[in-house]
C-alpha cells in the first residue's frame, strides 16, 4: 500500500511548523533587538563557573522576563529581549546571588557586562547538603506515578520494557502488557489514546523509546474522569518535553550485541513565550527466536498430529520524530502544537520443519520457509490549550484536538522447499487505512479550599478500512495471483461520545470523590460483500466512588470502586481469516459483544523515614468475559494441500470470571549505598470453561519483582532486578511460569555531562514462553523463546542544563538477547 496520502499530511503539518518557526523568530528579533551578556567567575580564584542560571527581571516587580545558562566557559548571553530596564540576577550553587542593573535603550540595546565574580559561601554552607528529588514511586489518591528516570529498573528500549518494572504490570517476551492478570487494558500517550502492543490505533508501545518517557501513571480503579474502556485499569505514559530557557538537550548513542544499533536526540530551544521542541529517534535490531509447536486432533475418527519447529530473524528498523511549539498566549493561558510522524519496518524470515502423521501412518516431513514483512507509517498531531484563572486558583479549563493517520501493510508469506514438490508457495497480503479523530474538553471549578467539581466531554470518531489478498503461486513458480474466494476487503466505522462530572471533597481527615460517566458508542462494519455485518449501538453509565482517610503516623487508608468495560476490536469482529502460516490463522466474529467489570479496591499506604509500605486488597467481576478460542478447523484440515491439522483462534462471550487477590509494594534503604523496592501480588483467578459442560476453571497465581540499587561511588549506579510471574489459566488451558534477572550499570562522567552505561538482560537466559490448551478431540501445546539475553553498551550527553538523572539511563532492549542468546 502506498503511503503518499499519509504522509503528504505529515509534510504539510511540518511545512506549517517549518514557516512558522523563522516568522515568529523574525518577527521577536524585530521587535525585541536587546541583548545581554557576560562571563561568571569565581571572585577567589577566578575560576569559570559553567552551567550557572542567569535571569533578567522586571524591576517593578521581579517578574521573570528571559534566561540563560553559562556554557563551559562560563559565558552567557540573553537576546531578543525588548528595551528597557532590567535587573540581571545570576545563582549558582555554593555562591552569593549577584544582581546588577542594567539599561537597554536604542543608542546601546547590547549590554556587555563583562566578567562577574561571585562570592563563594561554602563556609557558612560547609556540612550542609541540600536535595530535592522527586520520588522514584508517588502514591496519589487515584493513582501510582513512577518517575521513570530516576528508577533503576526503567532501564530498556521501548516502553515495552519500561512497563517491565512498573508495580501492577506485567509484560511478556512478546510485549503482552497485562495488570493484575487483565490484558484488557487502556493504553495513553501524554492523555491520549495510543495503539497496543498488539495493535490499534495510534503508534504501538515498542516505537516509543524508553528515552523519551518521563513518568507512567498506573491507575488500577480509575475515576470517571477516564475513558471507560479497559478492564484492567489505566497505564498514562508521559513524555519527556523540555521547557528549560536557552538551549537544551541530550543525545544518545547505543550498542547491543548482535546487530543492535539505536539513536536518539533531542533539543528545546525557549525564548520569551515561545518554546520550540523536537527530537528524533532510530532504531536498527536484529532478533533471533526460536518456536515450536504440537498439535493432536481427532478429525472424523482420525488422528492427526502435527508439531512444528521454526528458527527466524527478525529485522526491524524504527524512525520517530517529534516536532512541537509551546506558546504563552498570556500568563493565563497557553498552547502547544506537536507533530508525531513514526515509520517501522521489519522482515521477519525462517524455517520451519513440519513432522506430520496421519493414525499410524509412518510420518512424514516439510521444510518451509516463512517471510513475514510489516510496513507501518504512523502521523499524530495534536494541538491543545489550556486557560487558568489568576483570580481563582485551581480553576482551569483544557482542550485538545488530536489526529491518527496509520497506513500498514503486512505480508505473510511461505514455501514449501522439501517434502512436497508440486505444491506452490502463497502470500496473503493485509492493507490497513485508519483515520482517527478525537476532540476532549476538561473543565475544573474549586468550590473552596478543598472541594471542586471537574466536568468534560468528549468525541471519538475512527475509520478503518482495509483489504486481505491471498495470494498463490502460478504453476510456472513465477507469478502470484489472487484467490479470489479466499481474499476479502472491510470497512469498519466507529463513534464515541462521552461526557463526566465528578465531586471530590475534604472533610477534616476524610477524602471523597464520586463520579458519573456516561458514554455512547456507535460501531459497525462489514466484510464487503454483504458477509458478516454487525451495527452496535449501546449507551451505559459507569459510577466511580473513592474515600480515603488520613491515620496517625502518615498512614492512608481508601476505598474505591468503579464500573468499566472493554469493546472489541475490529480485528476481533470482522470474519475473515489472518494467518500465522499455512495451518494457524485467526478470525473475528461479529456476534461479540462488550464485557462488563466491577472492581473494588481497599488500600493501605504507610510511610516511615525513606522507606514506604503500600497494600491493596483487590476484587474484580467481569461479565460477558471475552475470551480466546482455539479449535480445529475440520473443512480447512481435509482441504489443505500440504497437509497436518489446520487450527483457528476466535474470541467468544464465555460468561463471567472473577479474580481477587492483594498486592504489595515496598521501598526501603537497607543502607546508605543499598536501597531494596520490592514489590508482588498473589491473586486467584476464576473462569467459565469454555465448553460450557466442564466445572469453572480457578487458579491461585501472583508476580513478584525485586530491584537492588546500589551506589557505591557518588559517580557509579548499579542495578539488580529479578522477576517472576507465575502460571496464569486460560479458558482452555494455561501459560506456564516465567522469570528473568537483569543487571545494569551507569557511571556518570565529564562533571555529570556524559553517562556510560552497561546492561544486560536475561542473564541467565530463562525468560521463555509455554502454552497448552485443551478441548475435546483437540490439545496443543506450544515453547516459545525469543532472543531476551542482550548486552547493551550505551553513551549519552547532555546539553545546556540538562544532566543525567541520578539513577540508571534507559538502554535499549526491545524483544530479547544476545551473548550468544
Amino acid at each position: 500500500m502506498k503511503s503518499s496520502t499519509l504522509f503528504s499530511r505529515a509534510q504539510k503539518c511540518l511545512g506549517l511548523l517549518v514557516m512558522l518557526f523563522p516568522l515568529a523568530i523574525t518577527d521577536l528579533q524585530a521587535q525585541n533587538p536587546g541583548a545581554v551578556s557576560g562571563t561568571l567567575l569565581d571572585h577567589g580564584n577566578g575560576q569559570v563557573l559553567p552551567f550557572a542560571n542567569v535571569v533578567l527581571l522586571r524591576p517593578q516587580d521581579s517578574s521573570f522576563v528571559a534566561g540563560a545558562q553559562t556554557t563551559d566557559n562560563g559565558a552567557f548571553i540573553i537576546d531578543k529581549v525588548a528595551l528597557g530596564k532590567y535587573l540581571v540576577r545570576a545563582t549558582v550553587i555554593g555562591y552569593k546571588p549577584l544582581r546588577r542593573t542594567v539599561d537597554l535603550t536604542s543608542a546601546a540595546p547590547e549590554a556587555k557586562l563583562g566578567p562577574l565574580r561571585l562570592i563563594s559561601t561554602a563556609t557558612q554552607l560547609a556540612g550542609v547538603t541540600v536535595q530535592g528529588e522527586r520520588a522514584a514511586v508517588e502514591d496519589n489518591l487515584d493513582k501510582k506515578v513512577i518517575n521513570v528516570e530516576k528508577d533503576l529498573s526503567s532501564v530498556g528500549g521501548s516502553a515495552v520494557n519500561v512497563l517491565q518494572n512498573v508495580p501492577s504490570v506485567t509484560v511478556d517476551q512478546n510485549g503482552n502488557v497485562s495488570m493484575r492478570g487483565s490484558s484488557n487494558i487502556t493504553v495513553l500517550v501524554d492523555g491520549k489514546p495510543s495503539g497496543s502492543a498488539t495493535g490499534g490505533m495510534g503508534m504501538r508501545l515498542e516505537q516509543i523509546p524508553a528515552s523519551s518517557i518521563e513518568r507512567v501513571e498506573v491507575i488500577t480503579n480509575p475515576s470517571a474522569r477516564y475513558d471507560a474502556a479497559g478492564s484492567g485499569g489505566v497505564l498514562n505514559i508521559i513524555l519527556k518535553k523540555q521547557k528549560k530557557d536557552g538551549y537544551n538537550g541530550q543525545a544518545i548513542a547505543n550498542l547491543g550485541t548482535r546487530d543492535k544499533y539505536s539513536t536518539s536526540l533531542s533539543l528545546n530551544r525557549r525564548t520569551g513565550k515561545l518554546n520550540v521542541f523536537g527530537s528524533y529517534d532510530g532504531r536498527n535490531n536484529r532478533w533471533h527466536n526460536q518456536n515450536s509447536t504440537q498439535q493432536r486432533a481427532d478429525v472424523e475418527g482420525v488422528l492427526l498430529s502435527t508439531n512444528q519447529d521454526s528458527r527466524s530473524q527478525q529485522h526491524g528498523r524504527d524512525h520517530n520524530g517529534r516536532l512541537g511549539l509551546d506558546y504563552t498566549i498570556s500568563p493565563e493561558q497557553s498552547l502547544t502544537v506537536t507533530v508525531q510522524p513514526n515509520l517501522h519496518r521489519s522482515n521477519n524470515v525462517g524455517n520451519q520443519i513440519s513432522r506430520l502423521q496421519t493414525g499410524s501412518e509412518q510420518p512424514t516431513f516439510q521444510t518451509n520457509r516463512t517471510d513475514v514483512s510489516e510496513n507501518v507509517n504512523v502521523l499524530d498531531a495534536s494541538t491543545d490549550y489550556r486557560r487558568t484563572w489568576a483570580q481563582h486558583k485551581g480553576r482551569e479549563l483544557t482542550g485538545s484536538l488530536n489526529y491518527t493517520g496509520l497506513l500498514a501493510d503486512v505480508v505473510v508469506g511461505q514455501r514449501l522447499t522439501e517434502g512436497a514438490p508440486d505444491l506452490t508457495a502463497w502470500k496473503q497480503d493485509f492493507h490497513v487505512h485508519l483515520d482517527a479523530l478525537e476532540f476532549q474538553s476538561d473543565y475544573v471549578h474549586p468550590l473552596d479550599s478543598t472541594g471542586r467539581i471537574d466536568a468534560g466531554l468528549k468525541s471519538q470518531w475512527q475509520t478503518n478500512n482495509g483489504t486481505d489478498d491471498y495470494l498463490r503461486q502460478n504453476a510456472d513458480n513465477q507469478q502470484y495471483a489472487q484467490v479470489p474466494q479466499n481474499s476479502f476487503a472491510y470497512n469498519f466505522q466507529e463513534y464515541l461520545q462521552a461526557g463526566y462530572v465528578t465531586f471530590q471533597n475534604q472533610l477534616g481527615k476524610w477524602n471523597y470523590q464520586a463520579g458519573v460517566r456516561g458514554e455512547y458508542t456507535h460501531t459497525q462494519g462489514e466484510v464487503r460483500g454483504g458477509k458478516g455485518q454487525f451495527n452496535l449501538q449501546y449507551f451505559n453509565l459507569f459510577p466511580s466512588a473513592l474515600v480515603a482517610r488520613k491515620l496517625p503516623g502518615d498512614q492512608r487508608v481508601q476505598l474505591s470502586y468503579s464500573r468499566r468495560l472493554n469493546r472489541p476490536g475490529f480485528m476481533q469482529l470482522l470474519p475473515f481469516p489472518i494467518y500465522q502460516d499455512q495451518r494457524n490463522y485467526r478470525q473475528g466474529d461479529p456476534s461479540l459483544r462488550p464485557e462488563y467489570i466491577n472492581s473494588l479496591e481497599f488500600g493501605h499506604q504507610i510511610s516511615k523515614g525513606q522507606a514506604t509500605l503500600s497494600t491493596t486488597l483487590f476484587y474484580r467481576q467481569t461479565n460477558n468475559s471475552i475470551q480466546q478460542f482455539r479449535t480445529v478447523d475440520t473443512a480447512a484440515t481435509r482441504l489443505n494441500d500440504a497437509g497436518g491439522i489446520v487450527a483457528a483462534m476466535s474470541f467468544r462471550n464465555y460468561g463471567q470470571a472473577t479474580s481477587f487477590g492483594a498486592e504489595m509494594s515496598l521501598n526501603q534503604p537497607l543502607t546508605k549505598w543499598w536501597r531494596l523496592t520490592a514489590s508482588g501480588s498473589l491473586f486467584r483467578n476464576s473462569i467459565t470453561a469454555a465448553t460450557g459442560t466442564e466445572a469453572t476453571r480457578n487458579n491461585l497465581t501472583g508476580t513478584l519483582r525485586l530491584l537492588n540499587t546500589f551506589n557505591p561511588t557518588p559517580k557509579l549506579d548499579v542495578q539488580l532486578t529479578g522477576n517472576y510471574r507465575a502460571a496464569v489459566i486460560t479458558p482452555q488451558g494455561r501459560i506456564e511460569p516465567i522469570y528473568n534477572v537483569d543487571v545494569a550499570l551507569r557511571q556518570r562522567l565529564f562533571n555529570d555531562r556524559a553517562a556510560l552505561t552497561l546492561r544486560v538482560s536475561d542473564i541467565f537466559n530463562t525468560q521463555r514462553q509455554r502454552l497448552s490448551a485443551y478441548s475435546p478431540g483437540y490439545e496443543a501445546t506450544g515453547n516459545f523463546k525469543n532472543e531476551t539475553r542482550v548486552g547493551y553498551l550505551g553513551f549519552s550527553w547532555y546539553f545546556g542544563s540538562n544532566k543525567p538523572p541520578k539513577k540508571i539511563e534507559q538502554q535499549p532492549q526491545g524483544s530479547g538477547g544476545g551473548f550468544g542468546g
